[in-house]
């Protein structure tokens, strides 16, 4: 008669052999994300998941931490415009994917929260906004019009759309408005360089949270420092007809 603890140690484990293997199918998996099947299968072609279990040339399950992953992609996507490469070199850089925060927060800071955009082809753009085809051009040339998208207009540059279609109407041309895209572009550079050589030095952490802090204070300074420098001139004033403003010398015909 075999001894009592013999006994025990060929008792059959509880566990039942038949039992489904850990993970989500295809179609909980869709479920729990909110994502369409044809979308997870994309994002598994484009390694953005660890491949799935197969059991049988049908039946694959996925790893639970899936659901997260997939969420994750998703708000990378449409609350921070990363594109699916740019997600992948996140997720598949540790050392990057410590850093994903800070990552976020900064391109939030620059780019606004994200979500669904409309965004409109240049027909639809002008249909919207009241624009020509010449104007929206000439605008675009002039870089007073800057879609992040090329082809691609969104809610903000319908927006300025709409008020240069006003301007027009009132007799401002675009070569009037010049300045603005060429002073910007000085004001940006300086800017650029002085977060260079502020943060150039600083570990990656550090200088996206130095940058995002000073996206913040540029956003201030330039809205501030304009604004009063018009109000202290408006102010300085006699009357509105003591100042006019020369007519440019120089002329660019895709402007008119």
């Amino acid at each position: 008669m075999p001894a009592k603890g013999q006994d025990m140690q060929k008792r059959p484990s509880n566990r039942k052999s038949g039992a489904p293997p850990a993970g989500l199918k295809m179609s909980e998996l869709a479920a729990a994300t909110g994502v369409p099947k044809s979308t997870i299968l994309y994002y598994l072609g484009q390694r953005l998941l660890p491949e799935p279990r197969k059991t049988s040339p049908n039946m694959a399950y996925y790893n639970p931490a899936c659901v997260e992953r997939i969420k994750l992609i998703q708000q990378m996507q449409e609350h921070h415009r990363l594109s699916l490469s740019e997600i992948k070199h996140c997720l598949d850089d540790k050392e990057r994917g410590k850093e994903l925060g800070v990552d976020l927060e900064l391109n939030e800071e620059v780019f606004g929260p994200g979500g669904h955009r409309r965004l409109l082809d240049a027909q639809a753009f002008c249909r919207e906004t009241g624009l020509s085809a010449g104007q929206l051009e000439a605008l675009q040339q002039a870089n007073l019009l800057l879609p992040l998208e090329e082809g691609r207009f969104d809610e903000e540059d319908v927006s300025m759309g709409r008020m240069y279609a006003g301007a027009f109407n009132f007799g401002i041309r675009a070569r009037d408005l010049l300045y603005y895209a060429e002073l910007g572009a000085k004001i940006v550079d300086h800017e650029m360089a002085l977060r260079s050589r502020m943060t150039g030095r600083l570990p990656y952490q550090q200088d996206a949270a130095a940058t995002t802090q000073m996206v913040k204070n540029a956003r201030m300074c330039r809205a501030y420092i304009i604004d009063r420098l018009f109000q202290h001139r408006v102010a300085a004033m006699k009357d509105l007809k003591e100042e006019s403003v020369p007519e440019d010398e120089e002329r660019e015909p895709w402007l008119d």
